[in-house]
């Protein structure tokens, strides 16, 4: 989609729905295109992270979830570092595994050295897999990541091995430290749980256990007093996929594709009663579903009007730009009008505004996004003020038939200018590995 084209699509809600139009900004990089196909090594782009170099940040690398494909690490100016590929299935009726989201924390105690490490949801095997960043390898141009998994590590959410293969398994992840402690949140493919887990050191190598586990609603009652279930395929509950934590105030957000935004605060290792902050348009819509397209319809001649203004489903990534004093933004992807939503991170996030990535000189928009994330450190002289990088579910131009995925790196000072009242660009009051 073009830049014309997103302005045109964006001028027409705003004329439907008296909403102000989202900004549009563009990318300044952009990572190799990637092809979920054989020849393609079924590759599908999905969540990306960042670590940030203590010692040159302008070396900071960006890492991306390619599901069945693995992980691949790239260099802030796109360039393609290292490619982790996913574990094979362990038997002929097992599934492969699949990397989905990926997050990362600083400073976690492996062996007595402190160790960054990025951290995995492995979809196929129900497994978070851990992975020891190098910052000596980065210097030298090497491959950073090691897999430093525990060998005995448990499924997430499954009880045996068996039940894995059913594929109700660890989908979203966010992770976070509270003083010494790291810890995952993952939430379960098709259905509404979210898990609590916290790290452990298992004889130098990255193990887990649950501490906490939330069910989210699945049905809700509708303030006409009608009872709504979201839409679904059979046998599916609504699922949460994007999620981050404020690392500064211990608060969960969530997004739960077909129902919104949720906040959840975390208190001593436990979740705390949720509170939807956000809805989806769609919210409260009846529906039913097509056999034969295997989708279901949504009767939108009889929405009731029950659902919010800034989010058209799915609700998708969640990122959290910290600035000082409570200050700063919870970003949340609409990837049904492909834009962003930006709430304050102070209060009751009161909506800020809506901006969509369009087509600029050196790369192309950005649509159906599920994953993103936001550094407010400067990262060299790309990005001096901050970036923010958001997946592209459909990179253009196509090659053939052939679907593609990647990422795009936007820088945050420019977002942020785009703004009729400009967001706060704040590079000194939070360490991301602090």
């Amino acid at each position: 989609m073009s830049a014309t084209q997103l302005t045109s699509l964006v001028a027409a809600i705003v004329m439907a729905t008296g909403i102000p139009q989202p900004v549009v900004v563009t990318a300044r990089v952009e990572t190799p295109v990637v092809h979920d196909d054989e020849a393609g090594g079924n590759a599908d782009a999905d969540d990306p992270a960042v670590w940030v170099d203590p010692r040159d940040p302008g070396r900071s690398i960006v890492i991306g979830t390619l599901k069945e494909a693995g992980l691949d690490v790239y260099g802030l100016d796109g360039r393609r570092l290292q490619h982790v590929a996913a574990p094979e299935a362990p038997g002929e009726q097992s599934a492969p595994g699949r990397f989905n989201n990926v997050d990362v924390v600083y400073g976690f105690d492996l062996g007595g050295v402190p160790t960054d490490l990025a951290l995995v949801s492995d979809r196929g095997r129900d497994r978070i897999r851990a992975f020891a960043i190098d910052p000596a390898a980065v210097a030298a141009g090497k491959p950073p990541l090691v897999d430093v998994t525990a060998p005995d590590v448990a499924p997430v959410f499954a009880a045996d091995e068996a039940e894995v293969d059913e594929q109700r398994t660890a989908y979203g992840l966010t992770a976070f430290r509270d003083d010494d402690d790291a810890y995952v949140v993952a939430s379960r493919r098709e259905e509404t749980s979210v898990r609590l887990l916290k790290l452990e050191d298992r004889g130098g190598r990255v193990g887990y256990r649950t501490e906490s586990t939330l069910d989210l609603p699945g049905e809700f009652t509708l303030p006409d007093g009608t009872a709504w279930t979201p839409c679904a395929d059979p046998g599916e509950r609504p699922q949460v996929e994007g999620m981050a934590v404020d690392q500064e105030k211990h608060v969960l957000y969530a997004a739960q594709e077909a129902v919104g935004v949720w906040r959840v605060e975390l208190e001593d290792g436990r979740f705390e009663e949720p509170k939807l902050i956000d809805r989806v348009r769609e919210y409260g819509t009846p529906w039913t579903y097509d056999p034969v397209q295997e989708e279901c319809v949504l009767d939108e001649a009889n929405d009731p009007g029950f659902g919010g203004e800034h989010l058209s489903a799915d609700a998708e990534g969640i990122t959290i730009y910290h600035a000082a004093d409570g200050a700063g933004y919870v970003l949340a992807s609409s990837q049904g009008d492909n834009t962003f939503a930006v709430y304050d991170r102070a209060g009751d996030n009161a909506f800020v505004g809506s901006f969509a990535v369009g087509d600029g000189a050196a790369t192309d928009g950005v649509q159906h996004s599920d994953g993103s994330t936001v550094v407010n450190v400067p990262l060299g002289g790309a990005f001096p003020r901050g970036l923010l990088i958001t997946h592209d579910g459909e990179d253009t131009p196509a090659d053939g038939d052939r679907e593609g995925t990647n990422f795009k790196l936007t820088r945050w000072d420019e977002l942020a200018a785009a703004f009729p009242e400009p967001l706060v660009v704040d590079t000194e009051s939070y360490d991301p590995r602090g």
